[in-house]
């Protein structure tokens, strides 16, 4: 939650800013900050971010806890809001993601798996290993580490994550994943499960959404703004070119791109400053942006 305060805070700040509420503005800067230094002490274990404190002040996803060390979602979500970007703990964050986390089959919600149920954290506890919340491979919290590598420039790692769990790409392992072959699991077996790899609990999950915006967002960085729509983007050496329609109210953007050793962003053949095209009413505009 605190990762989510500072992501959706900076972005309020933005509405701030373009209405004038400079007063607001102000007061909901310094609440961020304040978020984030917690976040970057209490919340930081060494070499990745803490998952919570339980009702008696005890570290959940910690290198303290004998099981449950750590946890995917606060790796992805504070990597996402910016947190730790200046001083290299976002880095060592994905990094222990990957070192702890990653499977062939996609990046398990926390390791080691519970082996015994733990009053004070319940649900997470219940299940056997390496299903649902106890280490399983959640769908949905998946792309948020895509979203942060892509955050952070890893345009290879970020598209390598996303197709771990993209049904478009498990055909070759439909006799494991067992599911159907157009549709998100919730949760895919982890490593400490008896079928590993195998998927569960289909069409039950909210990933198709934070997979849409993984991909056209952070991986293909089309990003609708206050302004327009910014381009930017982080898309693995395998892709060199890509074409995108976009649209933002009644303005629509054809955009194509291509790889190169410069970004440049072009609007109806006149190169603009900056990543952001800004929105006409009623137009539709020729973009083509070359990208590193």
């Amino acid at each position: 939650m605190a990762c989510l305060f500072v992501k959706y805070a900076k972005q309020y700040v933005e509405i701030l800013s373009h209405l004038g509420l400079e007063d607001e503005k102000k007061e909901v800067e310094k609440e961020i900050e304040k978020m984030i230094e917690a976040t970057e002490t209490a919340g930081w274990d060494g070499e990745w971010f803490v998952r919570a404190y339980d009702a008696f002040s005890n570290p959940v996803g910690s290198h303290l806890c004998d099981d449950g060390k750590i946890y995917i979602e606060p790796q992805g979500m504070c990597v996402m809001a910016g947190i730790g970007v200046e001083d290299g703990k976002a880095e060592k964050a994905l990094e222990s993601v990957k070192k702890y986390l990653d499977t062939k089959y996609g990046i398990v919600l926390l390791q080691p798996a519970y082996k015994e149920y733990h009053l004070n954290l319940g649900e997470v506890s219940s299940y056997p290993p390496g299903y649902k919340e106890n280490a399983g491979i959640f769908c949905h919290n998946n792309p948020w580490v895509s979203c942060a590598e892509a955050y952070l420039g890893h345009g290879d790692r970020a598209f390598e994550i996303y197709k771990k769990i993209c049904p478009a790409y498990l055909e070759d392992i439909s006799e494991i994943h067992k599911t159907e072959p157009y549709v998100y699991s919730q949760m895919v077996a982890g490593r400490d499960a008896q079928n590993e790899g195998e998927g569960k609990n289909s069409w039950l999950t909210g990933c198709a959404a934070w997979t849409f915006v993984n991909a056209s967002q952070f991986i293909m960085g089309i990003t609708p703004t206050l302004d327009g729509i910014k381009i930017d983007p982080c898309l693995p050496k395998e892709i060199n070119e890509f074409t995108a329609t976009r649209k933002i109210g009644d303005t629509t953007l054809h955009i194509s791109g291509r790889r190169s050793n410069e970004y440049s962003l072009t609007v109806d053949g006149e190169r603009i400053e900056g990543k952001t095209v800004k929105k006409e009413s009623g137009k539709t505009m020729e973009v083509e942006v070359t990208y590193l």
